[in-house]
């Protein structure tokens, strides 16, 4: 699961950040409006965490900017600001909860769940592309039934992968995607061909009738086999 805490308080967000990623989320984070605005233009999330005042701009005229991209993110608003007027707003504007600060680290953890939950209930827990069938909630992968045993980067990877099918996918947006706000102080991309070479190996010796394509210049692309390079 990626998440986003849209936060310009430094050390609350560095907390919640660090106390998020240790659960097993993906974590990302922005200081500004701008940024975030940015951020949830160019990727999915599965949850964000929304703070109504930012330096640069209003959270609620950002939280109106992100549903208009019709994504499935789920929103949580997070914010001092606990008047009944701003909560009633940001909840007519389509978030999915509201949590006022201060707020114990326990909670939040709780609201993201509780709003996943309640987003995934109409989605299908089973993805499946060829003879691949993944499990997103139990973090498993079957191919004709058999587990095919894959480390968490490469259920990540595949997952993102799966989500995407006959679409090329550019490595940076892949590494930010997978590895999270940290990637861009790699010097380069070897950790993900990396990544991308095991389990292409993986899938192939398990007899996967889809695969992972090298797009040269580009990125990477899921195919049906016969499409795909030797």
């Amino acid at each position: 699961m990626k998440l986003l805490i849209v936060e310009d308080d430094t050390s609350l967000r560095e907390i919640i950040c660090r106390a998020l990623r240790s659960e097993g989320y993906i974590v990302e984070s922005a200081a500004t409006f701008a940024d975030a605005q940015d951020k949830t233009a160019a990727y999915d999330y599965d949850c964000i965490m929304l703070d109504i005042m930012l330096p640069d701009g209003n959270g609620l005229r950002l939280l109106e900017h992100i549903k208009s991209l019709n994504k499935s993110n789920r929103i949580i608003i997070i914010s001092a600001k606990d008047s009944i007027d701003d909560k009633v707003e940001g909840l007519d504007l389509g978030a999915d909860d509201y949590l006022a600060k201060p707020f114990y680290m326990a909670e939040l953890s709780a609201r993201i769940k509780s709003v996943l939950r309640r987003g995934n209930a109409a989605v299908s827990n089973i993805m499946k592309a060829g003879n691949i069938s993944l499990d997103v909630h139990g973090r498993t992968a079957d191919i004709n039934g058999n587990t095919i045993p894959l480390l968490k980067k490469e259920f990540d990877i595949l997952l993102y992968f799966l989500q995407r099918p006959n679409h090329i996918v550019d490595k940076a947006v892949l590494a930010e995607s997978v590895w999270g706000d940290h990637v861009d102080m790699a010097d380069n991309f070897s950790f993900v061909y990396a990544q991308v070479k095991n389990l292409r190996k993986k899938l192939t010796e398990a007899g996967a009738t889809v695969n992972i394509k090298a797009v040269y210049g580009f990125g990477y692309k899921l195919t049906e086999t016969d499409e795909t390079a030797s």
